[in-house]
């Protein structure tokens, strides 16, 4: 051990000896009933403060995430998560310290911890489809590559036609187009995975519909005929009975 850890050891130690002893002072300047309850009032006020503390500091994030959101311009699908993310990790934060006030081993709560995340990691990756359309919508909100109202086409590759439509909705899971391709006096929805999206070409109109695809002619039987090159003559080969 060198020098300067020596010295911080031992200025630990008696910070934490003078602590105890000012403990000791204060229990013997208390009343008898309130020396019985001091070790019930100290811990109790503890938890009592780690809530208020949590409580305070869940409203901070959440009234900066409003106004975040009202900078950004960030739609309501997208505080929900957020909300609930901020409060469940808040209140898992106080519940954690409440528990080592109460006396529970750090280890226990650190083995807990471990097992959590480990059911957390395998929930994760066996929802990794609908986890990747809600991190993709999330890019689609601050990103935006396009909005409602917009006419866009997703296709495979700039040759081939795709979906087309009109953006009706954005959530966090799909993205609803108006088929732009639908027959004559109906009306059809095309619902596209957020993360197919950002998996394909998006082509984008502005503002306007995008031209009609023009119907591809059925083919005939007579076309087929028409088309049809003559048949090659066959080949005679030579033989007995054929000998020129």
């Amino acid at each position: 051990m060198s020098f300067f850890h020596f010295l911080s050891f031992d200025a630990t130690e008696r910070n934490a000896r003078t602590a105890v002893s000012r403990m000791q002072v204060l229990k013997t300047r208390l009343p008898e009933w309130m020396q019985d309850w001091l070790e019930v009032i100290i811990p109790g006020s503890q938890i009592l403060l780690i809530l208020f503390a949590a409580w305070l500091l869940q409203r901070t994030l959440r009234r900066l995430v409003r106004r975040a959101s009202a900078h950004y311009q960030l739609p309501n699908e997208l505080l929900v998560p957020i909300n609930g993310l901020i409060r469940w990790t808040v209140i898992a934060s106080a519940l954690l310290l409440v528990l080592e006030r109460m006396g529970v081993s750090a280890t226990v709560l650190w083995t807990a911890f471990t097992g959590f995340a480990t059911v957390g990691a395998v929930a994760f990756f066996a929802a990794w489809s609908v986890l990747s359309n809600l991190f993709c919508a999330l890019l689609i909100f601050t990103v935006r590559p396009f909005k409602i109202g917009d006419y866009i086409e997703v296709l495979d590759t700039a040759e081939k036609p795709g979906a087309k439509g009109r953006v009706v909705d954005i959530n966090l899971l799909y993205t609803t187009l108006e088929d732009h391709g639908a027959a004559t006096g109906q009306v059809a929805w095309l619902q596209i995975p957020n993360a197919l999206v950002f998996q394909r070409v998006v082509r984008r109109f502005q503002g306007v519909p995008p031209p009609p695809t023009p119907p591809t002619p059925p083919a005939t039987a007579t076309d087929g005929v028409a088309n049809a090159s003559p048949a090659a003559p066959t080949p005679v080969m030579p033989g007995p009975f054929n000998t020129p």
